[in-house]
């Protein structure tokens, strides 16, 4: 029997069993549409926290404080007040940093804008006028604050496109007074959109000199929260490191990175950490869904165990016509296959058109359909006929002319 008889036969006898091969394409369907769903929501994730890091800016290195400890318990990252603005100020591009093109240390908080009758609750960003540019900001209207303006404490603002717009509406707000936690201020610029990453928006925030951001309404005194630094090149970010490293061991009396009392973390580092965060949540509901087809599988097996049992006088015949075992063993696999792969095809549609309705639903998390498990799909739903079609298609291979005329 040549393999386009056999599929032949396969496809008049699922058009003959219609119903019934439609349900046992079903649980493949869904097998195969579950893993392409899943695993396009853990890419999704994956790519967004991606975007969300690099939308911190380009070439980034964040310096944190220390841990502090309280009554005995050591607390997290950055909860110590170990870095200062003499700190930043040391780190500023010299000689000692070759590799540093710009510094700007920050601190923030959650605060409320109000602009005449309308108010914002929004994040307030201190720091130097570089830092607009070292996170990527760009401006749309107005201008970003001076240094003599950080060197004065002067109460001006720049405004993110959301603080605009809810405290504005269709006004230009460039020159146009604002009240920051019942501090005034005046508004000299507003940002470019630069969007949403996951659940932060970057277009919600409030920046200000840095000095006139811990005099008037964060206080912190002389510290800060975090510095950030920008290497001159995606090259040059681990000398950039190791200098600024250095830089703070010097300021803060140190002979020993064992003992800072800082950490310096790069994109680079967070992206890494966030990627096999994401990475395992992927795998994980890869193998949720594989589950599904695992079950899908089954019923595979269990139709064509029926299957073999209704045809056992046409396995009868066949046999004493001639028919081979190895011509019966392929017809009952094919037909499997068959069942499999047109399940498979089905499910990777559904699967394909459920992750962009999701993207449409969700909004926060955009699930990314890859080639590669599309490709995966497709092989596993024919190593599902191929592998629950193989019992079946041998226990009818197995049958002599005489034992299948003898049962009917």
């Amino acid at each position: 029997m040549t393999p386009v008889e056999a599929l032949r036969i396969a496809l008049r006898v699922i058009r003959r069993h219609a119903l019934r091969s439609g349900l046992t394409m079903l649980g493949v369907l869904i097998g195969v549409a579950a893993v392409i769903v899943l695993v396009a929501v853990g890419n999704g994730a994956r790519l967004q926290v991606a975007r969300s890091i690099q939308g911190l800016g380009t070439n980034l290195l964040i310096v944190f404080p220390g841990s502090a400890s309280s009554g005995g318990i050591r607390l997290g990252l950055g909860s110590a007040n170990t870095l200062t603005v003499a700190n930043a100020q040391a780190l500023r591009p010299g000689p000692l940093d070759p590799d540093v093109r710009a510094v700007s240390p920050e601190v923030s908080g959650t605060v409320t804008a109000t602009a005449g009758s309308r108010n914002w609750t929004t994040t307030l960003q201190g720091g130097w006028p570089p830092l607009a540019s070292m996170r990527d900001y760009h401006l749309a209207a107005g201008r970003m604050f001076t240094w003599a303006e950080v060197n004065g404490a002067a109460r001006v603002a720049v405004l993110g496109q959301t603080v605009a717009q809810n405290l504005f509406g269709s006004v230009t707000p460039v020159g146009q007074p604002i009240s920051i936690d019942g501090t005034p201020f005046t508004v000299v610029g507003v940002f470019a959109p630069k969007g949403a990453a996951g659940r932060v928006n970057e277009d919600d925030l409030v920046e200000v000199p840095l000095t006139a951001a811990q005099d008037y309404v964060l206080g912190h005194s002389g510290h800060v929260q975090n510095i950030y630094v920008q290497a001159t090149s995606a090259g040059s970010i681990p000398y950039a490191e190791s200098e600024v490293g250095a830089i703070l061991l010097d300021q803060h009396h140190l002979s020993s990175p064992a003992q800072a009392d800082f950490q310096i973390l790069t994109q680079q580092n967070v992206l890494n950490a966030a990627t096999s965060v994401t990475g395992t949540l992927t795998l994980l509901l890869g193998a949720v869904a594989a589950i599904s087809l695992l079950v899908g599988g089954i019923g595979v097996m269990n139709i064509m165990l029926v299957t073999v049992t209704e045809r056992t006088r046409e396995i009868g015949i066949r046999r004493a016509v001639g028919a081979r075992r190895s011509d019966l063993l392929a017809q009952f696999l094919i037909e499997a296959t068959v069942l499999s792969v047109l399940g498979g095809a089905a499910g990777i549609l559904t699967g394909y058109l459920a992750s962009m309705a999701l993207g449409r639903i969700a909004g926060r998390i955009a699930p990314a359909v890859s080639g590669g498990s599309v490709l995966l799909a497709a092989v596993v739903s024919v190593g599902v006929g191929l592998v629950f079609g193989f019992y079946p298609a041998a226990r009818a291979a197995r049958l002599t002319p005489m034992d299948a005329l003898r049962r009917e």
